[in-house]
């Protein structure tokens, strides 16, 4: 128990110096407007951040090649940025071949690249190699990394285009020789545990008066159906809900689709707490909270089975298979019960720490803090502030066995 309280004091003090909603999120503030900074270019051999490559604290660990024949080969998209040069020597578009993460810190750096040197252009060298040209676990094999340098070949000037590249928010860059940048991302699935995890935009819920309606267009304030562990059962129930953890209508995201014997289809972000049997599970069984336990949406197989609403009821129904699925929008609703029924499942309003009860316990002061105010100090779309602080916190206070594995390396275990 002194994790969750230690947790709760931190967070409790951050929300004891917040000045108020008008000082939440992301804002001009107030005092004299700051002059940009002065870049400093990185040296020869540095990296940024000064950890290691396949570590939390920068791309993360490898996750396994990719080739063109298997399954994770649709998580990759060609970049045809004419702003950007790729070399393809190979001839086979590879180096245009790269996550949506990796693609989208590009095409930043390319604007910057433009900016600073009118007239030249980012040139890639290396992107996502398929021959094994490169060292054993190398975050090439996935399309997570990139050698850069400038269209006009000007070594004097990859200092500075590596200080670029981390202006630009690639996870890792490194000034790793005279003839170019190396620079690599977190992957997807991890970066989408950062974020706190989601459900697509078009996923369904249920308010308080029996309508069905998209996640989308939920709104704070409204009441949805829950679940509930109190007593000793696993009651259905309508909560408030509080705000939003995360919330991006145009974001295009990996969703694990399980799909159960009952016919429902629940699709949630990798690193997304679900509620699933104990063991094994009889389709259509009354369910207790002792019965079933919390899992990240990857870990889910079929088997298992997750608690479905049913006629007022909420009933085991057996998983019948998992896919990974593109869908639009990511939407994290928070309700004050911590639960939320999506599309008949039931699921956590949690990510990324394993536990949704320790989860539950350190986004208390945000519940109290609703409770006492009537606001959320939530504004816009994006990550909650709140969100992202215990996310700091976490990685300081938790060790990996409480953290989603995807942003774990083998070096934290």
């Amino acid at each position: 128990m002194l994790l969750p309280r230690l947790l709760t004091c931190v967070a409790a003090c951050a929300l004891l110096l917040t000045p108020g909603c008008g000082g939440c999120g992301p804002g001009r503030g107030y005092g004299k407007r700051r002059s940009p900074r002065k870049l400093a270019p990185l040296a020869y051999k540095q990296f940024s951040p000064n950890v290691a490559e396949k570590t939390l604290g920068a791309s993360g660990r490898y996750e396994g090649k990719i080739t063109r024949n298997s399954e994770r080969f649709k998580e990759l998209t060609p970049n045809y940025n004419p702003d950007i040069i790729f070399k393809d020597e190979e001839n086979t578009g590879a180096d245009r071949m790269m996550t949506q993460r990796c693609k989208d810190k590009l095409n930043s750096l390319a604007i910057s690249v433009m900016n600073l040197w009118p007239g030249v252009r980012l040139r890639v060298t290396e992107g996502w190699d398929e021959d094994g040209h490169h060292s054993e676990e190398s975050l090439h094999y996935e399309g997570r990394a990139v050698d850069i340098t400038t269209s006009d070949r000007d070594r004097n000037k990859y200092a500075m285009l590596a200080r670029l590249a981390v202006e630009a928010g690639f996870d890792w860059v490194y000034y790793e020789s005279k003839a170019h940048i190396h620079c690599s991302v977190k992957s997807d699935h991890s970066v989408a545990a950062k974020s706190g995890g989601c459900f697509p935009g078009d996923a369904s819920v249920i308010v308080e008066n029996g309508i069905r309606k998209s996640i989308r267009d939920l709104r704070p304030g409204e009441r949805v159906l829950t679940l509930s562990g109190e007593k000793g059962r696993a009651e259905l129930v309508y909560s408030q809900v509080l705000t939003f953890l995360d919330r991006d209508p145009g974001i295009h995201k990996l969703f694990y689709t399980l799909t159960t014997e009952g016919g429902a289809h629940l699709s949630l972000t990798a690193a997304h707490l679900l509620f699933v049997s104990q063991g094994n599970c009889s389709e259509g069984g009354q369910p207790t909270p002792s019965s079933l336990r919390t899992a990240y949406a990857c870990e889910a197989r079929p088997g298992q089975c997750v608690l479905v609403a049913r006629g007022g009821l909420g009933t085991l129904s057996r998983i019948s298979s998992v896919t990974v699925t593109e869908r639009r929008g990511v939407f994290a609703p928070l309700t004050a019960q911590g639960t939320l029924v999506v599309d008949e499942v039931a699921a956590s309003c949690y990510a990324v720490v394993g536990q949704h009860s320790l989860a539950h316990w350190a986004f208390l002061p945000l519940r109290l803090m609703h409770s006492w105010t009537g606001t959320s100090c939530y504004r816009g779309d994006g990550v909650h502030w709140y969100a992202e602080l215990l996310h700091r916190l976490g990685e300081m206070l938790l060790d990996s066995g409480h953290l989603h594995p995807l942003g774990v390396t083998s070096a934290h275990r």
